[in-house]
């Protein structure tokens, strides 16, 4: 039998409305401990990021596999939303598309080190790669085909050649505190542009 609180909710639907928001919490701290320390920084300061203890982490998340894919799982989730609400929101699609590339830069950058954090389980790496092509290649895709449709951009770039491309220009950001990708990235994309495009 369930018992209500003094809100009127029961206290089962409450405890995992809380367990949902500490697990969110969680997600959303990790991901900015990764981008600025990397997939091995302590819990500890993920947990303080959060502000929970760090026995709510290991609940949620008993290993840092666990923690690390987790993160992964929600980045690519948060990505792949985005694209239409940008496309619906965005000044045009071109705008659209440079502001998801934005968000799929720091993807990419929490994305760091996940292959070596796994490494023990090559399957579940297999399964979030295969995972991030089916969401983000899509999203892609259709955020280029309303860029080209709308006149921004010249038709012919793949949705895979640009992620790739992107990632690419990613790599080293981490071991050359000089190089920042984001300058070439918005090189890449002015030169996707129509001649004409303003």
């Amino acid at each position: 039998m369930t018992t209500d609180s003094a809100a009127g909710e029961p206290q089962g639907r409450g405890r995992r409305a809380d367990a949902q928001r500490n697990r969110q919490t969680v997600l959303d701290a990790a991901a900015e401990v990764f981008v600025t320390a990397g997939v091995d920084a302590p819990i500890r300061r993920i947990a303080a990021e959060a502000g929970v203890g760090m026995a709510t982490i290991y609940r949620h998340f008993p290993t840092r596999a666990d923690l690390v894919t987790a993160v992964y799982q929600h980045q690519i989730e948060a990505c792949a939303e985005a694209g239409p609400k940008l496309l619906a929101g965005a000044g045009s699609p071109f705008d659209a598309l440079r502001q998801w590339v934005d968000l799929f830069v720091d993807f990419l950058v929490t994305k760091h080190g996940l292959a070596d954090a796994l490494q023990s389980d090559d399957d579940r790496f297999a399964a979030l790669h295969a995972h991030f092509l089916d969401r983000l290649l899509p999203v892609c895709a259709h955020l280029l085909d309303a860029a080209v449709a709308s006149g921004d951009i010249r038709a012919g770039t793949q949705p895979y050649e640009l992620m790739r491309g992107i990632g690419n220009l990613c790599i080293g950001r981490d071991d050359d505190p000089r190089y920042d990708p984001r300058r070439l990235i918005a090189l890449l994309l002015e030169g996707l542009r129509q001649p004409d495009g303003s």
